[in-house]
Parts: structure tokens; sequence; C-alpha cells
């Protein structure tokens, strides 16, 4: 049985075909293969405006073809796994041929996943920045950070330790897993505040496990005085500020659409994945 929350993809033309692919030698020999077989199957090979994008590689190279393309919501995303976890790779390399054919006949699905949106204030700049996976804010030079948590205007907690990761659904069982985590179903779209080594003692109280938001929710990090300039890591790229005012970060309306096989099922890719 499909999850519930896919949705059909019957009558949708899906003609033009972008590549995004991990530089290795694999994954290069791979693409062209699969350019190949597309092209042969009445496909175009574009390097914009296309329907499909078609990620060559692991997860990584996943968030970067959703990120490189600005998220865009007209379009379809599917991951080809060529990594090694490749949670967020939907089709193994000896799928292509069937993947290939479902797509000329619309026998598959797709789900419609949240984007994250942060915005960062400094005393110089306001800077709006997506993400589909999660931000994480640490000190700058990676000391102490100490940050107050608000959520929709009221305060959560002072939080004193190494970070914060602020993870959406999809990206609950990436960086967030590792650092404990919960497990969120794709399409909830939900926010989840994950304390990175919070720090407990005598002057100051964290939480010390995750605290799971619906997605709409607001969330406001504010920098005390004991901390000034912050390195913000989003989906996995490094971005450091000076000065910093505020993050706020919530689920945005933009979703984008990923590409599920027609016998997609949350709970088995999470057992085959992360147990097996």
């Amino acid at each position: 049985m499909k999850d519930i929350d896919l949705l059909t993809c019957t009558n949708i033309n899906m003609k033009r075909v972008k590549l995004f692919l991990k530089q290795n030698d694999k994954c290069m020999e791979l693409a062209s293969t699969i350019e190949s077989k597309l092209k042969d199957n009445g496909f175009e090979i574009v390097d914009k405006d296309f329907d499909l994008g078609i990620a060559v590689g692991g997860d990584g190279t996943f968030l970067r073809m959703v990120n490189n393309s600005h998220f865009q919501e007209d379009a379809f995303y599917v991951g080809i796994n060529a990594g090694t976890l490749g949670f967020a790779q939907e089709i193994s390399v000896e799928e292509i041929d069937a993947f290939i054919e479902s797509l000329k006949t619309g026998d598959f699905y797709y789900e419609e996943v949240g984007i994250q949106e942060s915005v960062i204030k400094t005393k110089e700049e306001e800077r709006v920045m997506p993400s589909i996976n999660e931000i994480v804010i640490r000190e700058r030079d990676l000391n102490v950070i100490h940050l107050d948590v608000l959520v929709d205007g009221h305060l959560l907690e002072s939080f004193a330790g190494d970070g914060l990761l602020i993870s959406t659904s999809f990206g609950s069982t990436a960086y967030n897993r590792s650092c404990g985590g919960c497990i969120v179903e794709n399409t909830l779209n939900t926010l989840q505040i994950t304390p990175i080594a919070p720090t407990n003692n005598k002057n100051y109280q964290s939480l010390t496990s995750s605290i799971l938001l619906s997605g709409d929710r607001e969330i406001e990090l504010i920098p005390t005085s004991k901390t000034k300039d912050c390195l913000l890591i989003i989906d996995g790229d490094n971005y450091p500020f000076e000065d910093v005012l505020s993050i706020k970060t919530k689920v945005d309306q933009k979703k984008v659409k990923i590409i599920r096989k027609k016998e997609y099922n949350f709970i088995q890719k999470v057992n085959e994945k992360l147990i097996q």
C-alpha cells in the first residue's frame, strides 16, 4: 500500500530533464548512461527550465540539486542513489530502466515537501535563506552559544550549549537523528528543535531533548550579550554572520514535489535504510 499523502502523477507531462551529479568518475559514467537512456525514450536533456531534476549521487547531491535550482515549485525532483545511505534518493541503479518506463506512463507518485525559510537579521543586513533539511546555529568560533529561544513570541528557554539544530520533517532522518532527534514523516511539515550538547548546571538549564512543533509556528533565536557572531550551517553549507540580532525560521507555504515509486512506503524505507 502506498502512503496516503502521495499524489498521483497521471497525465503530468514531463519531457525536459536536467541531471545534477556528484563530480566523481562513478556518477559521471552513470549520468552518461542515464542521459542516453532518457534520450532514447523521447526525453530532452536541458540545462534550465526543466520539468524534472534528477540527482545522481547521494543525499548531499539531492540537497544541492534542490538548493541550486531555487526550490522550483513547478518542477519535480528525484534522486538516483550512487552514494552510500541514499535516504533522499528514491531510485537504485538497478531500477533505472523501470523508472524511465514509469516516467513515460505516469505510473508513479509524488509528495509535496514544505520548505524551511530562515530570516537572519544582523546589524548590517537581513537575509532570507531557504532550506529543505535543517539549519544549525553555532557560535562562530565554536564556543558555547547563548540563545533565547522563542516560539510565536513566547520564551521557550534560554539555551546554552554547543548549538541548536532546527530540522524539517524531511530532514529529521539526517543530522537531526544523529543528534538524538526523532524521525518524522516527510509530509507532516513540522519543525523540530534539537539541542547539541546542551549545558546543564546551577547556572544554566537547557532542554536536553527535542521539541516537535507545527511548521507554521515561528521559531526565533536571539543571541544574548554573551554571543555576538554566529555560524549557520544550512543544508550542510556554512555561513558565518557577524553581529547577529535574531534568526527566525518556519516552514514556508512554498513546497517542492518529490517523486516516489508506486510502492513507496515511509515506514519501510526507515527500516531498510536505518535499521537493516
